[in-house]
């Protein structure tokens, strides 16, 4: 006995150590080792995903310069060769000779040495379009015409003299770049042909050779990779051997919310297992705690541990059974049990405290829930306004309230727990009953339902149920203004069925109206039905005829202006130029006219959708600006630009455009010279506003309400001065609504007119199509 008072007195004195314990070797070596072995995977990763990314960068650059090479030698060869076939007409026509017909010995003078290398192909295209000689590259094209061998598109997508090669695709289906020369004085025209196979060749040979290399070194890296981590492998399969027991512990101990402890009281230090740390929030500093760490963490209401501890060393008791507090690491107390017994460990004489501690948090919390709900279950009860008892399953009382204990003038010596139901029943002083109806349940076993009136003239009804557990509980409620509610709900259908009779003769009334009614609304229904398909008819009449009508018209465009730039050799007299000039303005004209009407027809019919994305209203307006600007300046009109840098909007941009170009060209067409048009940009809370203001002609105030329908027009046939259809206002208005926005014009006559755009800056839901 007195050796264990001496260890309980040596256990108070090593409270106050703190012995810091560092990280095992064991636990060291794995770290580095698991480190080490993630460190070199990732840089090995990240070295060939970095030489992937500059190879991919290397090859794509060097394809774009490969492209821009190769276009701009045969450029050179073809200029070269060209102002070599030129220069020598020159020379004959200056000799006073009339230069020859070109020949094949003409065009191999013409060409260097090297510039049918590659796959070039150079030939000589007349007048008419035939190609009379090609190089020996591929001579098979002579004969046929240059729509026979690049399509009938080559006219609208090569330019002749252009600085960079077209890429087009040829008639037997092969891309190529195609360029043509002007060979004045000559009537004709060099053109030059390299397939895009032929350009591509010596770049896929380099993309080859570098893939073959990237992928040697792949492979050489993945090999040292997997022999390095199968050395690491073997290196820590005896670790992971050892630290499996241990998770099996830590993760019963942590399933069951509980944490294993040795203290050594002799030495004053604890031994800790992982799941006491997570119990605590602590960070695991080590395997050894001192005594003085853990005392400081025990609420000071639970301090009598140290007297626990002492018994059990003197021998008072032999079991440590302990409930106690502890601070978690976020400031909460975690209650904890503690169930350990004084053991010797091997090879030591101390004894050791061992045991296990359980977290019984959760079950003190749910004690004290308990003790809150029933205090709160007992003060409802008590402060409802019904008389509320319960009774057990062997008929003695276990709750009854103020009111039962009023409405049968029970003593308070009567109405405590465990009373028996019949010295409660007689006790009971039962009032003075007028009558008493049941009201059956209509389900079998629920209890009985009643109402009683009493002496007094109140009404109580009265529910009767049993409890789970074969007990009984009863509520009386006083139903008293139900039941005069009751009363006065069937004076009140008395007078409602004599209502009720008075409203039938006004339904027959009402019927009969409704019927001509009925009548009116049919044959208001058929006239619309016939003004709707007639409107559907003149739609559909418009945009098939503005198809059939675009068709010939884009021919009449293309061949004048082939015409007017002479690309087939020169047109003759200078007279009929002028006339294919106008032959274009006015088929370009007319075609502006019919796509303005099919425009109009597809909004009428319903068929225009919008297609809304985010978009930069301040790059729209400039780009406008850019397109009109030419017409401004041929009628000397100034144009002033007010926009943000960035402005962004969900609108559809083709149509914002299509809004911007016709308001805009009808501002700079109405402005004399000298005159300003203005467009700017802003952005109004959650809409964006565009504003385009001139100082032309303006408009009188009579007209502005008719302005913005189809075919209206300011100016009548015999008055106007400017052309047009007069459907560019009515479009941009619609294609505004459309957006779910709003088009306002502010003018007067002599002074100019302002047009304003309100556009949403967000579309939350806005009308897809004309028919919405």
């Amino acid at each position: 006995m007195g050796s264990k008072a001496q260890l309980g007195g040596l256990y108070f004195k090593e409270r106050v150590l703190r012995l810091p314990l560092p990280l095992p070797g064991w636990a060291r070596i794995t770290i580095g080792e698991r480190s080490l072995r993630i460190l070199i995977t990732i840089l090995v990763s990240l070295f060939l995903v970095t030489l992937a990314l500059a190879l991919i960068l290397q090859l794509a650059q060097s394809r774009m310069t490969h492209l821009t090479e190769q276009n701009r030698q045969t450029l050179l060869y073809a200029t070269a060769a060209a102002q070599h076939i030129k220069q020598a007409a020159r020379t004959q026509i200056q000799s006073g000779f009339t230069p020859k017909p070109f020949t094949q010995d003409d065009l191999d003078a013409a060409l260097l040495p090297e510039a049918q290398r590659e796959g070039r192909i150079f030939a000589f295209v007349n007048a008419s379009g035939v190609i009379t000689v090609a190089s020996k590259a591929d001579g098979s094209i002579a004969g046929q015409t240059i729509g026979d061998v690049l399509s009938n598109r080559f006219i609208t997508e090569i330019n002749i003299n252009d600085t960079e090669m077209a890429r087009i695709t040829l008639t037997s289906g092969e891309e190529a770049y195609v360029g043509m020369s002007d060979l004045s004085p000559l009537p004709g025209s060099l053109l030059v042909i390299q397939k895009r196979a032929d350009v591509m060749r010596a770049w896929k040979d380099s993309v080859m050779q570098v893939s073959v290399l990237f992928g040697v070194t792949f492979l050489v890296l993945m090999m040292l990779g997997g022999a390095f981590h199968w050395q690491a492998a073997k290196a820590s399969e005896a670790d992971r051997t050892l630290t499996v027991a241990t998770e099996r512990l830590d993760k019963a101990l942590d399933r069951g919310h509980c944490g294993l402890w040795d203290w050594d009281i002799s030495r004053g230090r604890i031994f800790w297992s992982k799941s006491m740390y997570d119990i605590l929030g602590l960070e695991e500093t080590g395997e050894f705690l001192n005594f003085g760490d853990v005392a400081d963490r025990i609420h000071p209401e639970d301090a009598q541990l140290e007297e626990v501890v002492e018994a059990l060393l003197t021998g008072q008791k032999s079991v440590f059974d302990h409930e106690f507090r502890m601070r978690h690491v976020d400031g909460n107390w975690v209650w904890l049990r503690a169930r350990a017994e004084l053991s010797n460990a091997p090879e030591e004489v101390e004894p050791h405290l061992v045991g296990i501690v359980i977290d019984i948090t959760a079950q003190k919390l749910a004690d004290r829930l308990n003790q809150e709900a029933e205090l709160r279950l007992k003060d409802a009860i008590e402060n409802i306004s019904e008389a509320f008892v319960l009774w057990d399953a062997e008929n003695r009382l276990v709750l009854c309230n103020t009111k039962y204990q009023q409405f049968h003038s029970l003593p308070a010596s009567v109405c405590t727990p465990g009373t028996p139901y019949e010295l409660v029943a007689k006790t009971a002083k039962e009032p003075a009953v007028r009558q008493r109806m049941p009201i059956h349940s209509r389900i079998a076993g629920e209890g009985n339902t009643f109402e009683v009136q009493l002496g007094d003239g109140r009404w109580l009804q009265i529910n009767e149920r049993r409890t789970k557990d074969g007990g009984f509980v009863s509520v009386g409620t006083d139903i008293t203004p139900l039941k005069q509610q009751e009363e006065r709900l069937l004076l009140s259908e008395r007078e409602l069925m004599m209502t009720v009779r008075d409203l039938q003769k006004e339904r027959l009334l009402a019927e009969q109206q409704s019927q001509r009614l009925a009548d009116l609304a049919d044959k208001y229904s058929r006239e619309k039905t016939r003004a709707e398909a007639a409107s559907r008819s003149k739609s559909e009449f418009l945009a098939n005829m503005s198809h059939e009508l675009r068709t010939p018209l884009n021919a009449i465009i293309g061949f004048s202006q082939v015409m007017e730039n002479q690309m087939f050799g020169p047109v003759g007299a200078g007279k009929y130029i002028e006339y294919a000039r106008d032959i274009h303005s006015s088929g370009q004209f007319l075609l502006d006219v019919i796509s303005d009407i099919l425009d109009m027809s597809k909004i009428e019919a319903g068929r225009l959708k919008l297609e809304l994305q985010k978009a930069d209203l301040s790059e729209i307006v400039k780009e406008t600006l850019r397109l009109v600007e030419a017409r401004a300046q041929e009628g000397k009109v100034e144009l002033v630009c007010h926009a943000p840098k960035k402005l962004k909007a969900d609108v559809d941009t083709r149509a914002v455009k299509q809004i911007l170009i016709n308001l805009t060209s009808n501002a700079v067409k109405f402005t004399p010279e000298g005159g300003r048009v203005t467009l700017s940009v802003r952005l109004d809370g959650d809409n964006a506003l565009i504003t385009i203001a001139d100082t032309g002609i303006g408009i009188p105030p009579k007209d502005i309400e008719k302005l913005g329908r189809p075919f209206e027009q300011v100016e009548n046939q015999f008055t106007k001065t400017k052309g047009g259809s007069g459907l560019g206002l009515a479009i941009s208005k619609s294609l505004v609504e459309l957006h779910g926005g709003e088009l306002t014009i502010a003018s007067e006559a002599g002074k100019g007119t302002t047009v304003t755009v309100r556009l949403p800056a967000v579309a939350a839901k806005p009308a897809h199509s004309a028919a919405a």
